[in-house]
């Protein structure tokens, strides 16, 4: 396994993961979905997980954010370690870490205008009616939806702008990390590319850091500055994305980019498991 230790901007790391482990109970027994995974993520940059369906990433992600509580290891968020944090203290630190979800229309109140949904962290904060409806007007354009959509419900919205609705609502709590989880493969390409490209702009804007699973390496290699593999829910290899996409160290990770171009992949039929293609990769 490779490793990749960034000493440069150490200052600058928001979120800083060691050893985290996840177990879940099954009827068999004990399944360990993340083992001893370690990973950072530096301000104002975006680190891609990817890998296999199944191989631990969107737990990594749930874990970050405590929608399920780590077995054991550090989630170090604005020099706290959250990771086993009882709820009422990690209460006032959750508004640091967001996540976007795969499914923007599953995540949304369907019973809320748009105005509604963007506002309702700033609610939790406390926030003066007036000074949320300012502030969830702010948020609409600035992820491009014009004004006419605040006061309409996620049911009359597409895809996308469901999507971008999810953005500014996970960007209301002014987060230091925002964790996207598949946030854009459920979008046809050309929306895709509008989403990517709108994250790229909020960045630039608020210096905010994305942690941003995808199994879709095109994607990754346009949007990340680091990328980390994973595996059986282990970490096989990590380090700049460029380099890792083009010279992938890992026999692994040669067969993620192998699976990426196989043909039926491009023409939108499921493609080969990378485990069917990883002997094949020299």
């Amino acid at each position: 396994m490779t490793e990749h230790h960034n000493t440069e901007h150490r200052a600058d790391v928001v979120l800083r993961v060691e050893h985290l482990v996840v177990d879940y109970p099954t009827p068999t027994g004990i399944h360990r979905a993340v083992d001893d995974v370690s990973l950072s993520v530096e301000r104002g940059r975006t680190v891609a997980l990817v890998g296999e369906s199944g191989c631990g990433k969107s737990t990594v992600a749930r874990a970050l954010v405590r929608l399920v509580k780590p077995t054991s290891g550090s989630i170090v968020l604005a020099e706290t370690d959250i990771a086993q944090l009882p709820e009422k203290k990690l209460r006032p630190l959750r508004s640091k870490i967001q996540m976007v979800f795969q499914d923007p229309y599953g995540s949304l109140d369907p019973h809320l205008t748009a105005q509604q949904i963007v506002a309702e962290p700033l609610k939790l904060r406390g926030v003066s009616t007036a000074e949320r409806n300012k502030e969830a007007a702010h948020l609409i354009d600035l992820v491009g939806l014009p004004s006419t959509a605040l006061n309409r419900g996620p049911a009359e919205f597409s895809g996308g702008q469901r999507q971008r609705i999810g953005i500014a609502r996970a960007l209301a709590s002014r987060p230091e990390v925002l964790v996207c989880d598949e946030a854009t493969s459920a979008l046809d390409v050309s929306v895709q590319a509008q989403v990517l490209k709108l994250l790229a702009e909020l960045q630039q804007q608020t210096g905010v850091s994305y942690l941003f699973i995808s199994h879709n390496l095109g994607v990754v290699r346009e949007i990340s500055q680091d990328v980390v593999v994973m595996r059986r829910g282990q970490v096989v290899e990590a380090g700049p994305t460029q380099q890792v996409l083009s010279q992938p160290a890992e026999p692994y990770t040669r067969a993620l980019r192998a699976a990426a171009l196989d043909p039926a992949t491009i023409r939108g039929r499921k493609p080969r498991s990378v485990l069917a293609v990883q002997g094949k990769v020299a």
